[in-house]
């Protein structure tokens, strides 16, 4: 039984928002399996010490990147290959998926939830890397 309890694989990368580790973003991946080629993605929205709250997002590749926009307003548009989800961080209780891009836009491209070297990572975007927007 020891080694499919070592083979299990949970990783977890952290977007700070604004540089601090109380307002986040953090991704979960979960891999049940080191030869799947999916895992369990969920998200944890975190505001300390006023909110926290996880929400899965559900399977999708191994090796999938997800992407972090910043429309504003405390919201985050997380994209997944062709899926989308909005979650925020002003009650960290808002989420839900989204059929198509919002008429006002998806916001600034912040970085991505993405695997360097067989590990998790958050990987800032250039033009984003001093920190995301105020919050509104």
């Amino acid at each position: 039984m020891l080694p499919f309890l070592v083979a299990c694989s949970d990783q977890r990368a952290a977007f700070e928002i604004e540089g601090s580790r109380q307002h986040a973003l953090t991704m979960i991946r979960v891999q049940t399996l080191p030869w799947d080629k999916t895992a369990r993605y969920s998200i944890v929205a975190a505001r300390m010490p006023d909110c926290q709250r996880r929400h899965e997002i559900g399977t999708g590749g191994a090796d999938s990147r997800v992407e972090v926009f910043a429309p504003g307003n405390g919201a985050w548009i997380l994209k997944q290959g062709k899926r989308m989800y909005v979650v925020e961080t002003r009650t960290c209780e808002g989420f839900a998926r989204l059929e198509a891009e919002p008429e006002a836009g998806m916001g600034s491209l912040q970085g991505s939830f993405q695997m360097r070297d067989g590990t998790l990572a958050w990987v800032a975007e250039p033009a984003a890397a001093g920190g995301a927007p105020a919050e509104r």
